[in-house]
């Protein structure tokens, strides 16, 4: 007999164990309860009138208890929820019977009309009781904690068990280890608590664990536990505890790692990750740590009054930040959310998320590329969303670089396309999701987002500044943190083969911010233009703090994984790619920085060109593309945004550039982004 049917018939035995105890208890308590009410033994004649009854009540206790789930919930986990849950059912069963008996019995002249409140209280008492008695059995059974570990050191420790410390406050000390004294986890034990600040609870003990001192103790306590035998293999901490982000989660893993622990994260009680000890399970990285600055959390109220009962659209909903903008949106009650991308299985991946975690908002799939004009104006006429968010993109700068026609075609002509399709439906906003890497670009992806950048600038300015018209928006930010093909996936697939990471240079160094922090600001920049009061033509420019250097983000990481930089994990520097520049920057030379009134938001007001001018060297673009001539782009491109080599030559009109390639400068035919 396979284990399947060996456990399911021990679920059966279970289950009609349980039915025939509830039914002996429920016919017996309906003689009890007479008994308590006439105060005196039952007559035979009594037994035998009422034997019917008590029938009658234990079938309608079965159906009861059946139909309200009693039967789902282990005896030995049985808590105040279940109890409650039993009253209910109880009460439901003792008027049911009684009806029934009134009804079939014609009011029998043994039942004082009494004698049901007493069934029910004894009813009650006996099926709780039972459960509650296996509980206490269960508990007195299984092995305790040692109390006081620190002190006292046990001869007969099972090798397959591991000491481990908990650090974080009492309360949920107390969550984690409800669950992690259950049978199912005995292979971890927990040997003593660790608070963060000492409030006078030391020496006191939680469920049979006590509370060893605070986090600043860590190395004497570790060392204590050591000598009595009882050394833990890593630390529980709680993954959101607000005084361990930051520096400090950083500043612990750390001192961890010198003690040869690891840091483990409860998300929940009971739900642990860890690393392994072979391949790392690295799930337990929390991005923010990696910034060293607490993740930024704004107001939503203005969000949602810019939001709530519109239709919103987004393009490249299925990517890091389409996703994340999707689901931001319906967290904020639109009316209904058009998803717009071509890859067939993000979209369908975000459409069932959307569907699954917010069943209010109206999702609406679209399979559709930003490449096809005439598709894309069809499908914004139609359904006439009121704002726009367009996230689609090429974004990594060695694929740009080395398929240049595709990078225009979807930076640069995508959005021109979503642009004149906004224009088409009469949208309120349309705002687009730009790069630091489009400032001063050296590669040809920072260069196909500065075009959009000016495209959509040029459009902004294209009528009265204090028209109503539909208004068009950068928001221009650094590296994501966990972005699909970012950095941080890199170092977790090497850091799971325990490295090389792999850097290009000791000094590069980047924006960074989370997923959370950029659509937030994304939102509030929306939200203050749709009020009024920002001038056309500007750019938002996001404040992600200072840059990290890369190489710091890859310690932090190996730190948080519980080893030693250098020496369990290499660090190894393969040189800067084409197209990378060394630092970003978040402002051109050229740009007015101006004073912002919104939080973690600059604004700035870059050199215009005009709308006739870029549209025809977008037409001159699109056809070179489509030619791959990747040669031509390179020129005119480089002409346009202003960036020459080492012999600049500027080009004093656009007129030349969206002509043919020869009337460039000839010293700009061997330049390069």
């Amino acid at each position: 007999m396979s284990y399947v049917h060996r456990s399911a018939g021990r679920i059966r035995l279970r289950y009609l164990a349980a039915i025939l105890v509830d039914a002996s208890v429920a016919a017996l308590s309906l003689f009890l309860a007479l008994e308590l009410r006439l105060q005196t033994a039952l007559s035979d004649a009594i037994v035998s009138a009422a034997s019917g009854s008590a029938i009658c009540t234990a079938f309608i206790t079965v159906v009861v208890f059946h139909g309200l789930g009693i039967y789902r919930h282990a005896w030995r986990y049985v808590s105040v929820k279940e109890l409650l849950l039993l009253a209910q059912a109880t009460t439901i069963t003792v008027l049911l019977s009684t009806t029934a008996i009134w009804m079939f019995f014609s009011d029998p002249p043994w039942l004082p009309r009494s004698v049901p409140v007493i069934q029910w209280f004894v009813l009650l008492v006996m099926v709780g009781s039972l459960r509650v008695f296996r509980r206490m059995a269960r508990e007195m059974l299984r092995p305790a904690p040692a109390s006081r570990p620190i002190l006292r050191a046990s001869s007969e420790r099972n090798a397959e068990r591991e000491d481990v410390l908990l650090l974080g406050d009492p309360d949920w000390a107390e969550s984690v280890l409800r669950t992690l004294q259950s049978p199912g986890n005995r292979h971890v034990h927990p040997v003593g608590i660790l608070t963060h600040d000492d409030d006078g609870e030391r020496n006191l003990s939680i469920r049979g664990v006590p509370i060893l001192g605070t986090m600043d103790e860590l190395e004497n306590i570790v060392g204590e536990l050591a000598r009595g035998r009882h050394r833990p293999s890593y630390i529980i901490v709680n993954q959101g505890d607000a005084c361990l982000t930051g520096p400090r989660m950083a500043k612990l893993a750390t001192r961890a790692a010198q003690l040869g622990l690891e840091v483990a994260r409860a998300q929940e009680p009971g739900r642990l990750q860890r690393s392994g000890d072979g391949n790392l399970d690295l799930r337990f990285v929390n991005l923010t740590d990696l910034l060293g600055r607490p993740e930024l959390r704004l107001d939503g109220t203005v969000v949602r009054n810019a939001i709530k009962g519109r239709r919103i659209l987004v393009t490249g909903a299925g990517g890091t930040i389409g996703s994340e903008l999707v689901r931001q949106i319906a967290s904020f009650e639109a009316e209904e959310i058009l998803l717009l991308d071509h890859g067939e299985y993000n979209l369908y991946a975000i459409d069932m998320e959307l569907r699954e975690q917010f069943p209010h908002v109206r999702g609406t799939p679209l399979l559709c590329s930003v490449r096809q004009r005439d598709a894309l104006i069809k499908l914004f006429v139609h359904y006439r969303p009121d704002l726009v968010f367009h996230a689609a993109a090429l974004k990594h700068v060695p694929l740009v670089e080395a398929n240049l026609s595709a990078g225009v075609l979807t930076n640069v002509i995508g959005t021109r396309n979503v642009a004149d399709a906004v224009q088409a439906c009469g949208a309120k906003a349309m705002i687009q999701v730009s790069t630091d890497k489009a400032v001063n670009p050296v590669g040809m992806m920072g260069a196909t987002k500065r075009l959009g950048e000016l495209y959509c600038q040029a459009l902004d300015l294209a009528v009265p500044g204090d028209s109503d018209t539909c208004r068009f928006l950068t928001v221009r930010f650094g590296n994501v943190l966990g972005s699909s093909g970012s950095l941080i996936p890199l170092f977790l697939r090497q850091l799971s083969r325990r490295g090389p990471l792999t850097v290009t240079h000791p000094d590069i160094e980047r924006y960074f911010m989370t997923v959370h922090e950029a659509v937030q600001l994304i939102l509030h920049s929306t939200a203050a233009t749709l009020r009024g009061g920002i001038q056309r033509g500007r750019v938002f420019v996001l404040d992600m703090g200072d840059p990290i250097k890369i190489v710091d983000i890859a310690r932090r990481m190996i730190r948080a994984a519980g080893l030693v930089p250098d020496i369990d994990v290499k660090i190894d520097f393969v040189g800067l790619r084409p197209g990378e520049k060394l630092f970003e920057e978040l402002f051109d030379e050229s740009e007015e920085r101006l004073p912002s009134t919104l939080p973690g938001i600059f604004e700035a007001e870059p050199l215009s060109i005009p709308l006739p001018e870029l549209q025809a060297v977008f037409q001159r673009l699109e056809k070179l593309a489509h030619q791959g001539d990747a040669e031509s782009i390179r020129l005119i491109m480089h002409s346009v945004i202003h960036m020459y080599g080492d012999d600049p030559q500027p080009v004093q009109s656009l007129a030349n550039v969206a002509g043919p390639v020869a009337a460039v400068s000839p010293n700009l035919r061997t330049a390069r982004l």
